[in-house]
């Protein structure tokens, strides 16, 4: 089992997919009436699919995973860049910080980061920032669950992908709990040959998360939520 996608909901996925494409340079995939995907490939590293599927309304609600791009020396080029794009400046409380958030246009928040080791060989995406209830717990939780191992150096329990390369899934202490509404943004994990989707899925429980049931009728994959509420979903394999 591998992580695989980074998916947003969105009203127009044309639009916002491809405002990211160009954003960080990555390779269309698709491009229909009920989404826009687009690869992140880290030389080296992992490879991430960003996938923008179509909902009916807005998407409303606390933001709980965000991406965090790799500005470093170039943060200030990187800003001017994506602000003549379609980007906006956006305060969410941040204050004197040396980092800049900014809003996408469908207004998910974002960051560009100032130069830090942690995010060197990341890639465009500097962090996958993730809101939960006790960081120490997830940390293992989405290692199990995604394979990425254990890192320091960022401030925050944190994982990256085996090759040491990409971006990091940092956990981060939620200001208040999970509510009813989905997360806008969620990440999806593709089983490999020979995964047992119900032995993931005892596996998922056994650590504190859950299966849900969204009344979406039968689909090929199956949704699940973290310890902390965080939805996900756990895609069949290819095979």
């Amino acid at each position: 089992m591998f992580l695989e996608n980074v998916v947003f909901d969105a009203t127009d996925p044309q639009a916002l997919g491809r405002f990211w494409e160009a954003a960080l340079g990555t390779e269309r995939l698709t491009d229909e009436l009920a989404g826009f995907e687009t690869r992140l490939a880290v030389a080296e590293g992992p490879v991430l699919d960003l996938c923008f599927q179509r909902v009916p309304e807005p998407p409303a609600g606390p933001q709980r995973l965000h991406l965090d791009l790799r500005g470093a020396e170039e943060q200030e080029a990187v800003v001017e860049r994506l602000l003549a794009s379609g980007a906006g400046r956006a305060d969410i409380g941040q204050g004197q910080v040396p980092w800049v958030v900014l809003a996408d246009p469908d207004g998910n928040a974002f960051c560009v980061m100032e130069q830090r080791a942690a995010y060197d060989g990341t890639g465009p995406i500097a962090a996958l920032p993730l809101d939960v209830a006790d960081p120490d717990r997830e940390r293992d939780f989405w290692s199990w669950l995604s394979g990425w191992v254990p890192i320091e150096g960022s401030g925050l329990p944190s994982l990256q992908h085996a090759s040491r390369r990409g971006p990091l899934l940092e956990l981060c202490p939620e200001t208040e709990p999970k509510g009813p509404a989905k997360n806008r943004i969620h990440l999806d994990l593709r089983l490999e040959p020979g995964d047992d989707a119900d032995a993931v899925a005892r596996g998922i429980a056994d650590r504190g998360g859950r299966e849900l049931d969204l009344g979406w009728g039968d689909l090929p994959w199956r949704h699940f939520a973290d310890p902390s509420g965080n939805e996900f979903c756990v895609l069949p394999s290819r095979d």
